[in-house]
């Protein structure tokens, strides 16, 4: 819980040595926002949640929910419902048995083993934040209107590429070929809601693969502490290829049920 206090005392901090959200310009706003989901990022190992996975590719469609928690410094994802359906009896002892191994298995391991294992985690999640961060000096901005979003008061801004923008890494890139919409929270400044849409092909790995025109991304985040917001929702419809594969899926991911979890319960079930 002290690292909860810290959090919402930055905020407040912030918020008062900020001028008056009237005052600013739409790049001020979207700096301010950026400072608001910089603390929500640091925060979020912190939650354990549900998160329900919606896979579709061609005629196929998956769909499992997981109970997610941090155990020995990086998420566990044990599952809890196939389809619309709990699983069996049978099968939820099987995967709390899995689930109790992963914790011995992660509480024997030597030094270089954890270190690896969190490295990974972290990895991921840079590059996640790199984005982010990257998305002031990528866009340029255009205040559009104000418009409830889940019953708060919302600025919503056009997001356009900007001409001058060096992308420091090639997932940064990705930011040079979209544009979107970007709902900012009035009285905290925490992203409601993101859409952005690709609108010209963008190369990875070295031009083998190719994120094509129609790629979309929607983010939408609720608070889920009086000061602290984490993502409710994130769908990606993908068109991509693969030197000449085209690769076309949807996912769409739902979380909820977000607890603050103790140290002891990062250990232990």
């Amino acid at each position: 819980m002290l690292y909860v206090e810290y959090v919402v005392f930055a905020a407040a901090a912030f918020a008062l040595l900020m001028p008056p959200a009237e005052e600013m310009s739409p790049q001020e706003i979207v700096k301010r926002s950026v400072a608001a989901n910089e603390e929500d990022w640091k925060a979020a190992p912190m939650f354990s949640y549900e998160e329900k996975d919606v896979e579709t590719k061609g005629d196929s469609r998956t769909a499992r929910t997981y109970e997610v928690r941090m155990i020995e410094g990086s998420p566990y994802k044990r599952l809890i419902a196939v389809g619309s359906h709990e699983l069996t009896p049978s099968r939820q002892r099987e995967e709390e048995q899995k689930e109790q191994r992963e914790i011995a298995r992660r509480s024997g391991e030597s030094q270089s083993e954890r270190e690896s294992r969190i490295r990974k985690y972290q990895k991921e999640r840079a590059q996640d934040h790199l984005l982010m961060n990257e998305m002031v000096r990528a866009f340029t901005f255009r205040l559009l209107r104000e418009e409830p979003v889940s019953g708060r008061p919302a600025y919503v801004l056009e997001a356009e590429p900007n001409p001058d923008y060096k992308p420091p890494s090639h997932e940064a890139k990705v930011l040079t070929g979209m544009r979107g919409t970007l709902w900012v929270d009035k009285a905290q400044f925490h992203w409601s809601k993101v859409e952005a849409v690709v609108f010209r092909p963008v190369s990875f790995a070295r031009f083998i693969a190719k994120v094509e025109p129609g790629t979309q991304f929607l983010l939408e985040q609720h608070p889920v502490t009086d000061h602290i917001w984490q993502p409710t929702r994130f769908t990606v419809q993908v068109v991509a290829s693969i030197m000449w594969w085209q690769r076309n899926s949807n996912s769409d991911e739902t979380f909820s049920n977000y607890r603050l979890q103790t140290a002891s319960a990062s250990s232990s079930h």
